[in-house]
């Protein structure tokens, strides 16, 4: 079994002093002579001492404890923006609670139920697919918990964002598969009422503006998981008018369709093209290798974090900003 963590209290015993002399010296402080302070400070090293920062926050009405929620930890998006967040975290001496909301708005509300009962100092969130109401971050706002809204955000609270070029993202990937010579591209897309969604699916129609195709509204499919995305998929390339090109909202959505093209002997590129969004792990793991959108989401964890860190030590009314995270079109072998 584990040893366990020695406290304040073992201290205090062992080395014969207060409580309050081992916290004081654990915090320098300067009313106590150096030989004393120095003293506790070797034998917390010594002994692997950590303190409780959520009980110490809790009892200061202080605290060094933020939340995260996102829908989901296995994705290779939001698996790297957990990382630039507690890469930022780490370096300025702050705490993670991590919670997964699984796309379901029920489990977003029992989130910040529990961030707000454990009084963290700040909360950094994606919004589930599932949610289209969002008094539960009003209420954290309400109780002067600043909040963060990253990649899927919420624009009616008013709050910092740090959002992917979704839009750009999309125009690029939509002028590629033009240019290299595709008429009819379908574009498989998340819920409407997520920004992101929107603004993919403003670039995709613009692309297709700009370079005098037509808009076919037959063509725009909500399906943004691999699952779904092999019979919508199967459907469509087995149709007279079939798609010669997927335009899809993530890698995971992209490969459904790869599948399903290759179920039907369909030769990728030659003919049908497919291009994803996000630039994971499964991108080059794939076969043929997927062309996709990559987007940067270590870059958001730590824009989001450092956006936060701002805010939680702000001395004044803080600025509302934005920070946008740029996208880069990435060709591989699924595109002509």
């Amino acid at each position: 079994m584990p040893k366990p963590q020695i406290t304040i209290k073992d201290i205090a015993r062992e080395l014969e002093v207060s409580v309050s002399t081992v916290s004081r010296a654990l915090n320098d402080s300067p009313d106590l002579s150096k030989a004393t302070k120095q003293r506790v400070q070797d034998y917390a090293k010594l002994h692997h001492y950590n303190p409780n920062f959520l009980a110490l926050s809790i009892k200061k009405r202080e605290s060094t404890v933020i939340g995260v929620i996102v829908p989901q930890v296995t994705h290779h998006f939001f698996a790297s923006v957990v990382e630039g967040i507690l890469e930022v975290a780490d370096r300025e001496g702050f705490s993670v609670l991590l919670f997964r909301s699984h796309e379901e708005y029920d489990k977003e509300v029992r989130s910040v139920q529990r961030l707000l009962s454990s009084r963290v100092c700040g909360v950094l969130t994606s919004v589930a697919k599932e949610t289209t109401r969002y008094d539960h971050f009003q209420e954290l706002v309400d109780n002067d918990i600043p909040v963060i809204f990253f990649d899927r955000i919420c624009v009616d609270i008013q709050s910092n964002r740090v959002v992917i070029d979704d839009y750009a993202g999309a125009l690029s990937a939509t002028e590629y598969l033009i240019k290299t010579g595709c008429k009819r591209i379908s574009f498989f897309c998340s819920p409407m009422h997520l920004e992101i969604s929107k603004n993919r699916r403003g670039g995709y129609v613009d692309a297709l503006r700009k370079h005098g195709l037509p808009v076919d509204n037959d063509l725009i499919k909500i399906c943004d998981n691999y699952d779904d995305a092999i019979p919508v998929a199967t459907e469509m390339l087995q149709s007279e008018n079939r798609p010669d090109a997927f335009f899809a909202v993530n890698d995971e959505t992209a490969l459904g369709i790869l599948h399903a093209s290759k179920l039907l002997h369909l030769k990728i590129p030659d003919e049908v093209s497919i291009c994803g969004f996000t630039d994971g792990f499964a991108a080059i793991a794939s076969d043929p290798q997927l062309t996709t959108v990559g987007q940067n989401g270590f870059d958001v964890g730590v824009s989001a974090m450092e956006l936060l860190v701002e805010r939680i030590r702000s001395n004044g009314e803080p600025m509302l900003k934005n920070r946008i995270i740029r996208t880069k079109l990435v060709v591989r072998e699924t595109t002509r």
